[in-house]
C-alpha cells in the first residue's frame, strides 16, 4: 500500500489518488468568452489578427493564380507539407503551423501538426485524426511479451483517449498527453515525464529525507514507486498490459503481424456512453436527415 491519504490540505484540482483516476474528480473544458479573452489580455491580439485576415487567406496558391498575390497558405507539392501562419500558444504573437497528412498502414489517415515561433523559440506538436468520430468506441490492450519488439510498436493516441496499466494501478485520463504519434516506449517516456512534472517536489533536494514524512509525502512516495515502476518498464526490465481506450476509435496500435492477427493485440468495439458523446459533443447531433430540422 502506498498509504496515500486525502487529509492533509489539498491544492485546487489535485488528484489525492494520483496516479489512480479520481471518480470525485471531473475535469471540464470550454470555450472561453470574450470577457474571459479580456482578463487574460489576448483579445487584442486575436483582434488585431481578424483585421488583417483577407477573403483569400484560405484559398490555396493554385486556386488563388487571379489574384496575383501570395495567400497565408503555403503548399509544397515536394514535401506535401501545408504551412499556414497560427498564434504561439506561449507567447500569443504570429507563429507558424506546419501541417501533413499522414496515411498509416492498416488505419487511417491522420493529420501531424508542427507549431514553431519565431518570437519566443517555442515549438509543439500534435496529431489529430483526419477523418471522423468511428461508430463507436474502441479498446485496444496490448499484452507485451518481448520489451525489444513491443517498445518499439508505434502507437497513435489520439487526444480523446485515455492511457491505463493495470500492473501499476496507473491511468492518464484524456487530454493529459493531447495526441501524440510516437512508440510504445516514447509515449511511456512521455507518461513518466508528465508524472514528474506535476509532482516535482517528490525528487531531488525536495523529497524529505530525515524521517519527518507527512501523509502528503506518502502520497509522494507512492508517485514515486510508480515512476520508478514505469522506468523499469521503458528499460526492459519489466512486462506489462497497456490500454489504450478511445471513445472517437482514432487511437491505434501497430500490428507487428499485419494484415494477419496479432496474438498480442486485443481490439474491442463498445457503445459509447451519453457521458462520452456528451464529451465529444455529439450527444445532440443530427447525422441523418438532418435537412428536415
Amino acid at each position: 500500500s502506498s498509504g496515500i491519504n486525502a487529509e492533509w490540505p489539498l491544492r485546487p484540482g489535485e488528484n489525492p489518488r494520483a496516479p489512480k483516476e479520481d471518480p470525485q474528480l471531473k475535469v471540464e473544458r470550454y470555450v472561453r468568452s470574450k470577457e474571459d479573452m479580456d482578463l487574460l489580455g489576448i483579445s487584442s491580439i486575436r483582434e488585431a489578427l481578424d483585421n488583417e485576415v483577407t477573403d483569400n487567406q484560405n484559398v490555396l496558391p493554385e486556386e488563388n493564380e487571379d489574384a496575383g498575390e501570395e495567400t497565408s497558405v503555403r503548399y509544397n507539392e515536394n514535401t506535401e507539407i501545408m504551412t499556414f501562419e497560427a498564434l504561439c500558444n506561449a507567447c500569443g504573437r504570429d507563429a507558424v503551423c506546419n501541417m501533413k497528412q499522414v496515411d498509416i498502414p492498416f488505419f487511417k489517415k491522420i493529420l501531424l501538426m508542427a507549431n514553431v515561433c519565431d518570437h519566443c523559440g517555442y515549438k509543439d506538436s500534435e496529431v489529430k485524426s483526419a477523418g471522423g468520430i468511428s461508430e463507436h468506441g474502441q479498446r485496444i490492450t496490448l499484452t507485451m511479451t518481448d520489451a525489444g519488439m513491443d517498445l518499439v510498436r508505434d502507437i497513435l493516441k489520439s487526444e480523446t483517449a485515455k492511457i491505463h496499466i493495470p500492473e501499476l494501478d496507473l491511468t492518464m485520463t484524456s487530454g493529459c498527453l493531447g495526441g501524440r504519434f510516437t512508440t510504445v516506449e516514447g509515449m511511456l517516456e512521455n507518461v513518466r515525464d508528465q508524472l514528474s512534472s506535476i509532482n516535482p517536489f517528490s525528487f531531488g533536494d525536495s523529497a524529505p529525507t530525515d524521517g519527518t514524512e507527512t501523509a502528503e509525502d506518502e502520497g509522494k512516495d507512492g508517485m514515486k514507486n510508480v515512476i520508478s515502476q514505469l522506468e523499469a518498464v521503458i528499460r526492459g526490465e519489466r512486462l506489462v498490459k497497456i490500454v489504450l481506450d478511445d471513445p472517437a476509435g482514432n487511437s491505434f496500435i501497430q500490428n507487428l503481424y499485419a494484415p494477419d492477427s496479432d496474438p498480442n493485440l486485443l481490439m474491442e468495439e463498445y457503445v459509447r456512453t451519453d457521458e462520452e458523446n456528451d464529451e465529444l459533443g455529439i450527444k445532440f447531433m443530427k447525422t441523418e436527415n438532418y435537412e428536415d430540422s
